[in-house]
């Protein structure tokens, strides 16, 4: 099993390292979060089988780093902290996150939580479309509609579309699981990083803005007093 562990700190990062080479992990060793998301692109090595993510980073937050991995990939990230706060797991969680852990931890209950979160994964692997050989996509085909996740460029047709960054992040969250209906709170929180006070009308204008400048207003469709998701246009 392979392991991104990202820790800024160098003498908990080696004490980790050696525990979890002793039970079989090969780990490597980001030390900021972008060191991290440039070890997760696609054409450096043969890949990750989990993050394991702390979120006192020195370049940016961990929350930040967690939804920028999501909008990657769908490697399992688990988030190592001392804020213990409800308000940051879910935080946490709703950015895709599939496990919080708490410092101090035991390292035994640590490895039990990286092994059951990699076989959620291979569980969900072998029921899913990747079970049929179908890798996760960079670039997602929405009809006429054409997401590129790693260069951030959307076209239709042919003709490339200018998108905000959060217009952006908004249609690629939604993109990656078509016909999956989001929350508006979790949409806020992994988009805008925040919680839904005061947000919610952001929100409307962006999913309208999509709408406009896609050409394409039933691509996002409104579920009422839920949030949105995405559909596939059928031509």
């Amino acid at each position: 099993m392979r392991l991104l562990l990202v820790e800024d700190d160098h003498r908990v990062a080696a004490a980790l390292a050696a525990v979890l080479a002793k039970h079989g992990l090969q780990v490597t060793h980001a030390r900021s979060g972008e060191e991290a998301l440039h070890a997760l692109l696609p054409d450096h090595g043969p890949g990750f089988d989990v993050v394991l993510l702390d979120l006192g980073l020195p370049d940016q937050d961990g929350f930040e780093v967690c939804s920028r991995i999501r909008l990657r990939t769908a490697i399992p990230v688990i988030m190592v902290t001392a804020r213990a706060d409800v308000r940051s797991r879910i935080h946490g969680l709703n950015l895709g996150a599939d496990d919080y852990v708490v410092k101090p931890y035991d390292t035994g209950e640590l490895l039990a939580r990286i092994h059951a979160v990699c076989r959620r994964k291979a569980q969900e692997t072998s029921t899913g479309p990747e079970a049929e050989g179908a890798p996760a996509p960079d670039v997602i085909g929405l009809g006429p509609v054409r997401v590129e996740l790693a260069t951030r460029k959307v076209t239709v047709g042919d003709e490339p579309v200018a998108l905000t960054r959060k217009e952006f992040d908004l249609l690629a969250m939604l993109a990656q699981r078509p016909g999956v209906v989001f929350r508006r709170e979790q949409i806020i929180s992994e988009v805008w990083r925040t919680s839904w006070e005061g947000t919610g009308r952001t929100l409307e204008v962006h999913v309208a803005s999509l709408r406009s400048k896609l050409r394409l207003p039933s691509l996002i469709e409104t579920v009422r007093g839920v949030g949105y998701r995405l559909v596939v246009p059928s031509g």
